[in-house]
């Protein structure tokens, strides 16, 4: 097997230095834990194809190089480390359940940052441009999409893909090697060991992360007050988002599982796909079911602790009255909604209507899942957010 293809944490660290110029620090959290039990998963377990083996490959590396990176301009801009992240808002909630729009609308007003999905895959600036002017990673950033959308086409349909739209937060996670890699690949020995252990550190990463961003944005003119995020990755571990990210203001979106569940699989599934041909619809079926079960649980958990830092709000308002639940949202958060920050999201929601391309089919049972199974696992859930919706 070419080097192209391997997966050996040596020589994925050795190709991330050299790409990084030499740089050696990857800073925390330590990294060789996780890499090497993620590679022996993507090895082990994956089913990966040449094209999928190489694909993941040169995201680790880029990954591991970045890493680098950030160290370096830490160790360069000790300012960077003083940035003030105020408490963000955080939209939570399963995959398809209305939380990428929620979160473009509400990054149309400029008291907020966000983070764009060329900032999440290209978080360092490249050899040859400034900080005030991103172009060559802006252009990355395009192409990429471009990319993902041309390889996968049902991935439009599913999550419209923009370069220059906010995106989430989980990229800048997938850095320490501790994260969501699930989503692109089936590697439940990995997922059991990330489990175990203490991911403290990768929200403290994500906070690192934030800073450095947010420094960027400042050199580029850019202020605002606080972060709107937004990852469904966070309900499984709510409360280090609450730990690392005191004050954090959380809005939870809810969709019937009958719906959401199956969509997600449908999602996971289109995902594994790109990397490996074996994927199994049922395997990312039960996989996830049973995974968002356990993440909706452990936010309800934690909710119980801090129920005022909660918000909820159900998929079919974000769809049908988009407006009105900006309006309650801006209620509960204490803020006023200015009209240029209405009258932009106004227009960003006509010219996101005519972006849709085509529909998003699936039924539960191409996943494994029935709905009566469905009603049964996601019982105690329909019953406080869907049946009888929650007040915040």
């Amino acid at each position: 097997m070419s080097n192209a293809t391997t997966l050996v944490p040596d020589e994925l660290i050795a190709d991330a230095r050299a790409a990084a110029g030499g740089l050696a620090d990857f800073g925390a959290p330590p990294l060789r834990p996780a890499l090497d039990r993620l590679c022996a998963a993507l090895d082990q377990e994956a089913k990966l194809s040449d094209t999928g083996r190489y694909l993941l490959r040169q995201k680790i590396v880029t990954q591991l190089a970045n890493r680098l990176r950030i160290e370096d301009a830490f160790a360069r801009h000790p300012e960077i480390a003083q940035e003030k992240i105020a408490a963000p808002i955080v939209i939570v909630g399963l995959p398809r359940t209305g939380t990428t729009k929620l979160h473009r609308l509400l990054s149309r007003d400029p008291r907020f940052y966000w983070m764009s999905f060329w900032e999440s895959q290209f978080p360092v600036p490249f050899d040859g441009e400034t900080l005030a002017e991103p172009t060559l990673r802006i252009q990355e950033g395009r192409a990429l999409c471009e990319l993902m959308t041309t390889a996968m086409p049902k991935l439009a349909a599913m999550h419209p893909m923009h370069a220059d739209e906010a995106d989430e937060e989980v990229m800048l996670t997938e850095h320490t090697m501790m994260s969501a890699y699930n989503a692109y690949a089936d590697i439940p020995g990995y997922m059991q060991w990330l489990d175990a252990q203490d991911q403290t550190p990768v929200y403290e990463f994500l906070r690192r992360g934030l800073q450095f961003l947010q420094w960027q944005k400042r050199q580029r003119g850019v202020t605002a007050e606080r972060w709107v995020l937004k990852a469904p990755h966070h309900l499984l571990r709510m409360h280090l988002l609450l730990k690392v990210f005191p004050g954090a203001q959380v809005i939870l979106t809810h969709r019937d599982p009958r719906q959401s569940i199956p969509s997600i699989s449908s999602f996971i599934h289109t995902l594994w796909c790109i990397y490996s041909e074996q994927a199994s619809a049922e395997r990312a079926g039960h996989e996830w079911s049973a995974l968002m079960r356990r993440a909706l649980d452990h936010t309800d958990a934690v909710r119980q602790t801090a129920p005022r830092q909660f918000f909820d709000v159900q998929f079919r308002d974000t769809v049908k009255r988009p407006m009105d639940v900006v309006r309650d949202i801006y209620a509960w958060l204490g803020l006023p909604l200015p009209a240029d920050a209405e009258q932009a999201m106004r227009a960003w929601l006509a010219a996101d209507e005519k972006s849709h391309q085509g529909g998003h089919q699936y039924t539960a049972e191409q996943f494994g899942l029935s709905d009566a199974q469905l009603d049964r696992d996601f019982a105690a859930y329909r019953e406080r957010h869907i049946d009888a919706p929650a007040t915040a």
